[in-house]
């Protein structure tokens, strides 16, 4: 039983009363951990069946236990991805009356998983670089908002996958500090340093192991993030100039901004004084551009990635109808209706925990256009779907509670312009659904 533990969180869930708090972490019986695949951490941890969805527990010491929940607290105000933190035990101690670590307790974010677990035999190149690159857009807006990590590694990363990409989510905060007026160049790139550091020393760890595949390059993967997170912070913050007659690049760069999934809430226009040059610089940006649009419209929250893919097949779908011009929120609720929910609705029930559903209609997406392409002709939906619950999902195992899934064959890097998923002949309407 709990004893005179001390909890502090924002809602107290009365269940974390019935958990053994006072019985030492690693001492838990199976009656209450959950076996979930775990990242490598400096402090034990632990999951935890409460409530009918899963949290983590971190032994450390009290202060530290709070201060992190503080300062994931905090990130979450600013959306920045990251766990959800549920509360902080202090106080904790044994039948003997012997003191017991305190203990940050978080939700576990579902359908997320430690880069270690996120391929079953060997980690291949191009999934190395997939979880780097969602590494760097991470990194990159922990920065935006005035976040410095510290300890920036895949392994104080969870990832999800994002329609051929992956998301990245911050685990641990324990070493973060939040600067009000923002980092410095100096502060912005020792975290990228220790991240390629870390990077670099994690993949060869996996390499020494043999888990890692024998053309995988982890110096090379390292430095990608340097590569990838310099373009992408340039894109995001950087000035530009041009002739005044040319005032056009202004919605190009707005439209590249949205197509990286960032949204400019404010940009500074300034005119030189001879009225001849143009000079724009973005203030403020948040990211989340294609998932503010889907919920909005769908009341579907998914990842950015995945979001792009079902609002280009909402727009092929409308398209293909000969619906452009119709209100887009009722466009969306028809699609929704007569679309998305309906494959969800025939996934069986015992595959439901394999994906999320909106991986599920992207992979849907992607087989139905293999199929087509396979067979020269243009496979109907309700086809494509009962080949792919059987040829593929079927196969899967749940990433709910899986130890080591098998990394996809099918991979599009976050960076570079080729994580769009803009390819029409994938969202191709031309069957009736």
């Amino acid at each position: 039983m709990a004893g005179s533990v001390n909890i502090t969180a924002a809602t107290v869930d009365p269940a974390l009363l019935d958990l053994p708090w006072n019985i030492p972490l690693e001492e838990w019986s199976n009656e209450h951990i959950a076996l979930l695949p775990k990242g490598i951490s400096r402090h034990l941890v632990r999951f935890a069946n409460l409530s009918g969805y899963v949290i983590a527990i971190k032994e450390t010491t009290a202060e530290m236990a709070q201060r992190e929940y503080d300062m994931l607290r905090t990130l979450q105000r600013l959306d920045v991805p990251c766990v959800d933190p549920v509360a902080v035990i202090k106080n904790r101690t044994d039948d003997d009356g012997t003191p017991l670590n305190a203990a940050l307790v978080t939700r576990h974010l579902k359908f997320s998983l430690p880069y270690r677990a996120l391929f079953s035999q060997t980690l291949r190149p191009d999934t190395a670089t997939r979880l780097v690159d969602a590494l760097a857009v991470l990194l990159v807006r922990l920065h935006i908002v005035g976040f410095f990590w510290g300890d920036v590694s895949l392994s104080n990363t969870l990832f999800r996958r994002d329609a051929g990409a992956f998301a990245a989510y911050l685990v641990d905060a324990e070493t973060g500090q939040l600067y009000e007026g923002g980092l410095s160049n100096g502060q912005r790139e020792n975290d990228l340093e220790i991240a390629r550091v870390n990077i670099a020393g994690e993949l060869m760890d996996l390499e020494a192991g043999g888990r890692a595949d024998e053309e995988l390059d982890p110096i090379r993967v390292s430095d990608g993030i340097v590569a990838a997170y310099r373009s992408l912070w340039k894109e995001l913050t950087g000035s530009e100039s041009f002739s005044s007659s040319e005032r056009w690049r202004i919605s190009e760069r707005v439209e590249r901004l949205n197509e990286l999934g960032f949204d400019i809430e404010e940009l500074a226009i300034k005119t030189s004084e001879e009225g001849t040059k143009v000079r724009i610089q973005p203030k403020v940006v948040d990211a989340g551009h294609h998932q503010r649009r889907l919920l909005r419209l769908t009341g579907l929250d998914t990842g950015e990635n995945q979001a792009r893919r079902l609002l280009n097949d909402l727009d092929s779908y409308a398209a293909t109808l000969g619906k452009e011009g119709l209100d887009e929120e009722a466009m969306a609720h028809e699609w929704l209706m007569r679309v998305f929910e309906p494959v969800i609705r025939s996934i069986p029930a015992d595959l439901k925990g394999k994906l999320e559903p909106a991986e599920v209609f992207h992979q849907l997406l992607e087989h139905r256009w293999f199929m087509s392409q396979k067979e020269g002709r243009d496979v109907p939906l309700a086809e494509a779907l009962t080949s792919y619950i059987n040829d593929i999902l079927r196969h899967r195992r749940d990433e709910a509670t899986v130890i080591a899934p098998p990394t996809e064959t099918i991979s599009i890097p976050v960076l570079g312009g080729a994580a769009d998923d803009d390819e029409d002949d994938d969202d191709d309407w031309r069957s009736k659904v």
